[in-house]
């Protein structure tokens, strides 16, 4: 009788802690430790590589699945944007832009659960083969016009052809007001070298009835005017260079911009990708993309 309790006793405690076990689980606690915060073993343009300490499971029982790490840029509060995974604790991403600013982390995963997000690490990827720097010339974002100043440097080791280099300046046409003015101030490699272009891009039109049907598209009703007056629409302003050539290290010099609405009503900054508050320093602006001969170079608007 003695065996027979013992043996009723082990079932009902392993009964019990899997209870328990599940209990922990369903509140939606971490079921692994927190893995350690990314560190650089090398940074090259084109060329990250991290490492960090690993995860382990929380209590018993562990579980028996490999554990996923994933690295992720941090956007915002508890937004992230996944750059890459693996079950080793190291990893080499080669899809980051050069010269850029990130707020990596480290989460874990498995089927049986998942971990924390590590401490965040600031990294500013190597540079490529040019960069670009922003000076805003405006104190205030909610008037009439958008003014700054960019400058493109050759941060490569060998000659840099302006003909194939690209610059966006990444902004959103709130209230669905695409009109801007573009205009080249001054610019010590002269404006006329300088071209400037728009780019927007508005949702996409709602669907159109199947063939033959007389049902109007959805949804329905639809309206009048596509966009809807007041649908924020994203977009940039590129620059391009007739020709040109920067020797490693050189620059452009400043390209002062000023672009405005037709009609000179207000912009609001703020919410464009490629802003900064002015500050009255130059600064290396990595929200503002450079791309050469179509190979991304600098910038990240999604960093």
């Amino acid at each position: 009788m003695r065996a027979r309790r013992v043996t009723t006793a082990g079932i009902l405690t392993a009964l019990l802690s899997l209870l328990a076990v599940g209990a922990a689980r369903a509140d939606d606690t971490p079921a692994l430790t927190t893995p350690g915060s990314p560190v650089v073993v090398a940074n090259e343009p084109h060329r990250l590589t991290l490492s960090w300490t690993p995860s382990t499971w929380v209590g018993e029982p562990a579980g028996a699945e490999p554990i996923t790490y994933e690295v992720r840029a941090r956007l915002g509060p508890h937004v992230y944007r996944a750059l890459g995974n693996t079950t080793a604790t190291s990893l080499t991403l080669t899809d980051l832009a050069p010269g850029s600013e990130y707020q990596l982390v480290i989460g874990a995963y498995a089927p049986g659960g998942y971990s924390d997000p590590s401490p965040v690490t600031p990294v500013r990827t190597a540079y490529g083969r040019a960069k670009v720097g922003y000076l805003n010339l405006d104190w205030s974002p909610t008037n009439n016009q958008i003014q700054h100043a960019l400058q493109v440097t050759n941060t490569g080791t060998g000659p840099l052809d302006l003909a194939t280099v690209r610059v966006r300046y990444h902004l959103t046409f709130e209230g669905g007001n695409t009109s801007l003015a573009l205009n080249c101030d001054w610019a010590a490699l002269g404006c006329d070298r300088v071209r400037r272009a728009m780019t927007f891009f508005p949702p996409p039109l709602p669907p159109a009835s199947p063939p033959g049907s007389t049902a109007p598209p959805t949804p329905s009703p639809t309206p009048t005017r596509y966009p809807p007056p007041g649908t924020p629409i994203p977009g940039w302003v590129e620059l391009t260079f007739a020709g040109g050539v920067l020797a490693p290290g050189g620059s452009t010099g400043p390209i002062q911009l000023r672009h405005h609405r037709h009609d000179w009503t207000d912009i609001d900054e703020r919410d464009d990708r490629s802003w900064r508050a002015a500050t009255g320093q130059w600064a290396d602006n990595s929200r503002i993309t450079l791309d050469v001969d179509g190979v991304r170079e600098f910038g990240d608007t999604f960093a």
